[in-house]
């Protein structure tokens, strides 16, 4: 049909090219995010090209729902530009008849932001976290550059020593300064190796000396050692113990959990594709453009719509969070009176109802 074919085959030109652009950009801007956050060490140099194609892959949801409403409003407002809403309304067609077309091309969009907001949106956090906490989590060891003083991952060592052996488990000439709540120790050792015991990196010292200072004893404590052991990095323990960020957890996990940080981050997934759906009836009814006008007015409020919406998106998450709205009572107010407000829009504009008619009808009654 050349009504439903024409559409569809405009709003793919107009989709697809707002994507590339839109991509483009947030490409450019996680790239050099990822960068800066390289420069200050939380994130390795070699992953900057994973983390910044998981984040862009995580952002996918809200860049699909902006590219679908405005390639809509775009291409609605062209279509009242060059006369060709005209043509159709007097062919007999209305504002209903476009949801048709308007729905066939956007059930794919719609079907794609909801896998990538529920199942790929939670792993692709949980794949930077782990790039995040592997880099941050290396042994104390990996850190060290021969002939430089380093800083453990804790701040608490210092670290010096000149390797002599191109295996990088052996080094000599070691130095280590340690500071904690109880005091101060510097420890010195002729040569030192790395060996794993029960699951954790231990490294061994040979043939030094300690000297240990405490905060709640006067003088110092000075020791000779043969073989002294102590613990590098972070034990897999200690890493489980960690606290794991909502953004990284599946949604089965937190519809089981249904606790109210679990109902907000849920509840923000399901808000981008209600979202996505909305913004097709708001696109519509918002796809009008008066010939004496900007040409850029219509495309700068559906802008505005965007932002406004997708800021309320956040704004509810946070209410649910602290318990103060629950999930059904905000999906239903804000995407439930969006949906509502669309389609009374849509139907005002399709029948030409007016307050000004309504109000000149009253008063000749």
């Amino acid at each position: 049909m050349l009504f439903d074919s024409s559409i569809r085959k405009e709003l793919a030109r107009s989709f697809g090219a707002t994507l590339v652009v839109l991509v483009t950009v947030v490409m450019t801007m996680m790239l050099i995010r990822t960068l800066g956050q390289a420069a200050r060490g939380n994130v390795s140099p070699s992953d900057v090209m994973l983390v910044m194609g998981f984040t862009v892959l995580g952002q996918l949801p809200t860049l699909l729902s902006l590219c679908l409403f405005v390639a809509i409003v775009s291409t609605l407002s062209r279509m009242y530009r060059d006369s060709e809403m005209v043509i159709w309304f007097a062919s007999g067609r209305g504002l209903f008849n476009f949801l048709g077309p308007l729905l066939r091309f956007a059930w794919p969009v719609l079907l794609a932001i909801a896998l990538l907001a529920l199942l790929v949106w939670p792993w692709a956090n949980q794949q930077i976290q782990t790039l995040r906490v592997q880099y941050e989590q290396r042994s104390d060891i990996d850190r060290i550059a021969p002939g430089e003083f380093q800083e453990s991952a804790n701040g608490r060592r210092v670290f010096f020593i000149d390797r002599d052996s191109t295996a990088g488990d052996v080094a000599s000439k070691v130095f280590i300064a340690t500071t904690d709540a109880q005091g101060e120790s510097i420890t010195s050792a002729q040569s030192a190796k790395v060996e794993v015991r029960e699951g954790e990196r231990m490294v061994v010292l040979s043939h030094g000396q300690r000297v240990e200072t405490f905060t709640q004893q006067p003088g110092s404590k000075i020791s000779q050692f043969m073989e002294y052991g102590t613990r590098i990095g972070t034990s897999t323990a200690d890493s489980a113990a960690g606290a794991e960020p909502l953004k990284t957890r599946s949604t089965a996990q937190l519809w089981a959990e249904p606790t109210p940080l679990h109902l907000a981050e849920l509840g923000w997934r399901l808000g981008l594709v209600f979202a996505g759906l909305n913004f097709v009836l708001l696109a519509l009814a918002l796809a009008s453009v008066n010939p004496r006008a900007s040409q850029s007015g219509n495309l700068m409020l559906a802008l505005f719509t965007f932002i406004v919406y997708y800021n309320l998106l956040n704004l509810g998450q946070s209410w649910v969070a602290v318990g103060r709205v629950s999930l059904p009572h905000f999906l239903l107010l804000l995407h439930g009176s969006t949906l509502a407000l669309a389609g009374l829009w849509l139907t005002m504009r399709h029948y030409h109802w007016s307050p000004r008619q309504w109000w000149q009808r009253r008063s000749a009654a």
